[in-house]
């Protein structure tokens, strides 16, 4: 069923979780509004072409008239917030206040991340933290709204030379994963491209009513190290190992501040062994929701935190993802279907 009369306000429209609702809201009738910083790409040219898409150019920090025209009649809003924009505390506080001025805002749906240093004695990673900042702000507004945290995106494997989850691929044919992870220890995962979409779009169809206040985890699976490298093993037909090594490797040149959130990721994750979500709510049980489905019952995880494949303890972490959606995109279907598609189109030819 269309929603014709619904507007939804949307930041830095050509990021993956935004391009991922974008795409699914302008195809079921909504009307979008979406901030984005430029027209180069690939992705905010597509976006152009989507009906009932309206996109808004400019910076965001500071920029006070923008924030209010993307606002302007919109009932719904989906903020992800990040430090390549600028002051991120400062434009999320900023984006808030301006949902707020509108008076049209029926839900705000913001992209918050934990501070681990509120949780235990662990680092507080550059890139997260604000988030977190701005999550308590909006909380302080009343604001009827909810808070998702995405997993981590399957989409950010590759064979190039970028940090943290390169897939190398070796002389011999086959794949190596080097990283700081526990190589038993599930991280949660998703398909960001694919999944973050339609989760949204059915968070907006319950309402406030149901979820406001609420953390949602974006994860549809956890699987550690190793098992991640099983499934491609098994999706690509090739040996896929994982070896875990102290440093995150740095190959090529990467944005201001990266390499600090990148030295706070090899603390909390490589000695700490931190859990990704601190919050206790993503480990207690969740009722009402569907049980985990091993590979046998169509998807590739456990649902509990501390599950392999097979699992059916039931858990936040992931449960309230699939009730949202149930037509997720595990990492072995992953690794079959998109992984060499994507490779292709960085101009690798190992798939041909």
């Amino acid at each position: 069923m269309t929603q014709p009369h619904k507007t939804i306000a949307v930041v830095n429209g050509t990021g993956r979780q935004a391009a991922s609702l974008i795409r699914v809201a302008s195809a079921v009738g909504y009307s979008v509004r979406a901030q984005i910083h430029t027209l180069k790409g690939i992705i905010a040219p597509e976006l152009q072409q989507l009906p009932n898409v309206t996109l808004l150019q400019g910076p965001l920090l500071g920029n006070i008239p923008l924030m209010d025209e993307l606002f302007k009649g919109a009932q719904l809003a989906f903020i992800n917030t990040t430090s390549q924009s600028g002051d991120e505390v400062a434009i999320g506080r900023d984006l808030a206040d301006a949902a707020m001025r509108a008076g049209t805002i029926t839900h705000y749906i913001y992209s918050s991340m934990p501070d681990h240093s509120v949780h235990g004695n662990w680092p507080a990673p550059p890139q997260w933290a604000p988030k977190f900042t701005v999550e308590n702000y909006i909380r302080q507004l009343n604001m009827p709204s909810t808070f998702v945290y995405a997993g981590i995106y399957s989409n950010n494997f590759t064979s190039l030379p970028y940090p943290l989850f390169q897939m190398e691929l070796l002389a011999d044919g086959s794949f190596e994963w080097r990283a700081p992870f526990d190589p038993d220890i599930p991280l949660p995962w998703l398909d960001v491209e694919h999944d973050v979409g339609p989760t949204l779009l059915q968070i907006f169809k319950d309402g406030p009513k149901r979820w406001h206040g609420h953390r949602i985890a974006l994860t549809f699976e956890t699987l550690s190290p190793i098992q991640v490298c099983a499934a491609f093993s098994r999706a690509l037909d090739r040996p896929c190992q994982y070896m875990r090594v102290p440093k995150i490797e740095i190959k090529v040149n990467i944005p201001p501040g990266y390499r600090e959130q990148l030295e706070a990721l090899e603390e909390l994750f490589g000695r700490c062994d931190a859990p990704y979500f601190p919050q206790p709510e993503f480990s207690q049980p969740a009722a009402g929701s569907p049980k985990g489905l091993g590979p046998f019952g169509g998807k590739g995880a456990g649902a509990g935190m501390m599950q392999g494949p097979g699992g059916v303890i039931s858990l936040r972490v992931t449960d309230e993802a699939r009730y949202l959606w149930q037509g997720w995109r595990d990492m072995e279907e992953y690794a079959r279907e998109v992984f060499p598609v994507e490779e292709e189109a960085n101009g690798l030819d190992w798939m041909l």
